[in-house]
This record gives structure tokens, sequence and C-alpha cells, in this order.
């Protein structure tokens, strides 16, 4: 393992990781049948090639509104302009795809003076920019507190991992919920959202020194955060680490009547990292993580041609990730060859 890739533990290890990321190393050993010891050894090298575990804040849970722009823009101003953007802290995942023409951008609007600040006076001002769409989320089905990787192995025993009480969602049968139960954040609050933005697994003395409060104060901010599913604690690992190299932007057309159930098809797709109801002409979007384009084709071919009510897919392979979830990262492999 020291000198390969990530091997079957790893992956058990960033599965158990996302049912709590916040989960220590004794329970994480017990979780996988391993010793603490190789847990926080096993841990430190992900870490190492490029894992983080990030908090942020749910947009949803704190009365936020998601958006996703598409930016159509010149090939030398693509890469400029998707730094900027990565660099916003309402922004939460930027990337490049065809030909490095074209930006997708993920934003967390507070207000709408912060949306309109951005898409009608900063980005109309910036040169050779061609054109931006804003689709607005208006149901997320998959992506909104997990991140893809280990879903396809081997799963550690829920019981064995402790995890804060969950928030109840809807059932798959249930109705949309139309009301949003909002979570008002404190000072304190705000600088434990900032210190775990940084490093979600931040212990509880390190969030105490920062906070300037006693550790049982911080782990009761914690626990409220999580029960009212303001904070949300991702796990952001490389897909190509894993074998995975062919991330795609597929945008769907589905009857209106249907959107639903095609909607949480694709968030019981393993390859599936993200789906969404959106505003526009395509009416479903989702990222999917692939081996190889010959995966994709089978996908499209046998999951997606399957379901009906898909009137057409557009599809759209990211050339570069400049943001993913966290603060842009450089992995060791990557720094080594520099």
């Amino acid at each position: 393992m020291d000198s390969g890739g990530p091997d079957d533990l790893d992956q058990r290890l960033l599965h158990a990781l996302q049912l709590d990321g916040r989960a220590p190393y004794s329970r994480l050993a017990r979780t996988l049948g391993i010793s603490e010891h190789t847990a926080a050894r096993r841990y430190h090298r992900l870490r190492d090639l490029g894992l983080r575990i990030t908090g942020r804040t749910n947009p949803h849970r704190l009365g936020h509104t998601r958006w996703l722009l598409r930016l159509r823009c010149a090939p030398d101003t693509a890469r400029p302009l998707a730094d900027s953007l990565a660099r916003r802290p309402d922004t939460s995942w930027v990337t490049l795809t065809a030909g490095g023409t074209d930006l997708y951008c993920a934003l967390d609007a507070r207000t709408t003076d912060e949306r309109n600040a951005l898409l009608l006076t900063a980005l109309p001002r910036t040169p050779n920019l061609m054109s931006v769409t804003a689709h607005c989320m208006l149901h997320i089905f998959k992506g909104a507190t997990t991140t893809w990787h280990a879903t396809r192995f081997t799963t550690p025993d829920p019981a064995s991992v402790s995890t804060p009480a969950p928030t109840p969602s809807p059932s798959p049968s249930a109705p949309f919920p139309d009301t949003v139960v909002q979570c008002g954040l404190d000072a304190t609050d705000h600088i434990l959202l900032t210190e775990l933005a940084r490093d979600g697994r931040a212990t509880l003395p390190a969030l105490s020194k920062a906070a300037a409060r006693s550790p049982s104060s911080i782990q009761r901010h914690l626990d409220r955060l999580r029960h009212h599913g303001a904070l949300d604690l991702f796990v952001d690992f490389a897909p190509q680490l894993l074998g995975h190299h062919m991330s795609t932007q597929l945008w769907l057309t589905v009857a209106p009547a249907r959107l639903r159930s095609v909607g949480e098809a694709l968030a019981a797709h393993p390859d599936i990292a993200f789906t969404a109801a959106v505003t526009g002409p395509a009416n479903l979007v989702a990222n999917g993580i692939f081996r190889t384009p010959a995966d994709l084709y089978a996908y499209i071919d046998q999951n997606l041609g399957a379901l009906p009510g898909i009137h057409s897919i557009d599809t759209a392979p990211t050339l570069h990730e400049v943001k993913r979830l966290a603060t842009p990262f450089t992995p060791v492999h990557a720094r080594d060859r520099t």
C-alpha cells in the first residue's frame, strides 16, 4: 500500500469517513477491523494524496439559494475567470469543460443582492465573456451532503459508526418539502464554520482555542449545527486516484411528470455524484464519474436509455476541476512534480 495507490481498505476508510467525517480513529478502527494506529496512518497517507474533509454550511438550511452557472468565454479568459471564482467563499465547485471555453460554477447566494452583484454587475464586466446562463437549483436529489468515491465498495456497518441525529428527509414517495427550517448562526458558529472549512476534523481543543470557548460548549454548538442540518461534512478525494478518469456533466431534458422519478433513479446510481432539478431548457443536471469513455457510453445506453421520460441528453466532459468543495489544494504527488 505504501508504494501504490489506494487499495480496498483505503476505499472502505473513505466510505466510513463519508458516514461521519469527524469519527475518531478508535471508532474508524472498530468499524474497519484494524488497529487505531493503522487507521490514523492510512488517513494521513490519504491526506497526503489529496484527501480533504471540510465543513460547509448547508445553504438550504440557512435559507440560501443555490445556482449553477454556465459561462462561455474566450480560451485565454476561462482559466483566470475560473481561478477568480474559485477564490470566492460562496462557490463550492468550479470546472472547465468543452475545449477550455466553457466554465461551470456552483454558487450559494445568501441574498438577492449578492446574487445580482455577481450576475448583473461583476460578470458582465469580465472581458471576453461571451455568455452567462444561470440555473436555479430547485431540488437536489443527490450531492447535498456527500461526495462520490467509495459507495460501490464494501459498506461499513452503520451501527458501528457514530453519526449525529440526521434531519428527517422525505421518503421517495413523499412530496418535495416546500418549507425550509432555517438555523440561525451566532458568532461562535461562524468561527467554527471558518475553522471547519479549513479542516473538518479539527480537534475540540483546536476549535475551543479558536472560538475562546470551552470544549463542552464547542461540542454543543457542533451537535446543534449537525442536528439541524446546518453543517455538512464533505469527504473530498480525487476520483482519478481511484481509477476514474471520465468526469462528465449531464444535462437532461425530462418530461415534467417524470422529473422526480428520473432524478431519484440517477441518485441511486453509484456512477452519479450529484443530480438536481434546475430551471432552464434542460431541467435535470447530473455529474457522472466513470472509469473510461466506454463506461460513459454504457451508462447512457443501458441506464439512461432505460428510463422513460428523457427527451434529450447533453454531455460535457470535465477537462479540469479548479475547485471541488474545498479550497483548491495541491496533493503531494502533484507537488513532487513541480
